[in-house]
């Protein structure tokens, strides 16, 4: 029998709750009806608040269910609205650390293209005439290890599977992402993609919350464990 899955509490007050989403957890529902992490955020709130009735708790963004990593939800409609207008215009920065095979051709780079959806997959395409986005990252290397890359990773928008896509143009995929250029997937499918850091503006004391967690200390990012510690 698979353990239940779960979810850490990072940070909650009257209108935000923040959390780490476990790689392989969906944060929405979906045709499958397995767990999420929005059911188990609501039943957290349930619990601890004594909340009879349904729960609210506003979706304002999400991250692929094999990545793990921070995820915040709205305790209000007035937080969500706000929120949601913040991840719209790209006012909340994003940081994310991944794992990758091979050697990344640059220390530093900015990677700039066009990205389309086409059912479950995303491709690269030339340009915005078939509906395509523009699509923009920056990555830096922090180490190279045992044929392995660790890289910190701020993308500048939000398109379906966007650093997946393009790194694995740069022909370092991420460890684990079969959809993707990896050789063989990880044990539990999840893929070396960790939301490690997200800062948004508070929505009603225009303050920045910054929520932040290190990746599971399981492998590939064993590997890297000593310098995440540092960089988290």
């Amino acid at each position: 029998m698979s353990t239940p899955p779960s979810i850490d509490i990072i940070y909650e007050d009257n209108h935000l709750l923040g959390i780490v989403k476990p790689g392989g957890l969906l944060v929405q529902g979906d045709r499958t009806g397995d767990p999420t992490a929005l059911e188990l955020a609501k039943a957290y709130v349930k619990a601890a608040y004594g909340k009879p009735g349904q729960v609210y708790l506003g979706l304002v963004h999400r991250i692929d269910r094999p990545v793990s990593g921070v995820v915040v939800f709205a305790r209000t409609s007035k937080a969500a609205s706000r929120l949601t207008e913040q991840f719209r215009r790209g006012d909340v920065e994003k940081t994310y650390v991944a794992v990758v095979v091979g050697t990344a051709p640059r220390d530093e780079d900015t990677l700039e293209g066009w990205v389309e959806r086409v059912h479950t997959r995303s491709r690269l395409a030339i340009d915005d005439s078939g509906g395509a986005k523009a699509a923009k990252l920056t990555y830096r290397v922090l180490s190279v290890r045992g044929g392995y890359s660790l890289l910190s990773i701020t993308p500048h928008t939000g398109r379906h599977h966007q650093i997946r896509l393009q790194l694995a143009s740069e022909g370092i995929p991420i460890v684990g992402d079969m959809k993707y250029g990896a050789r063989e997937p990880l044990p539990d499918r999840t893929i070396a993609l960790h939301a490690m850091r997200l800062c948004v503006r508070h929505p009603v004391r225009e303050e920045t919350v910054t929520l932040a967690s290190s990746p599971p200390p399981t492998d590939p990012w064993r590997l890297f464990g000593d310098l995440l510690r540092e960089t988290s």
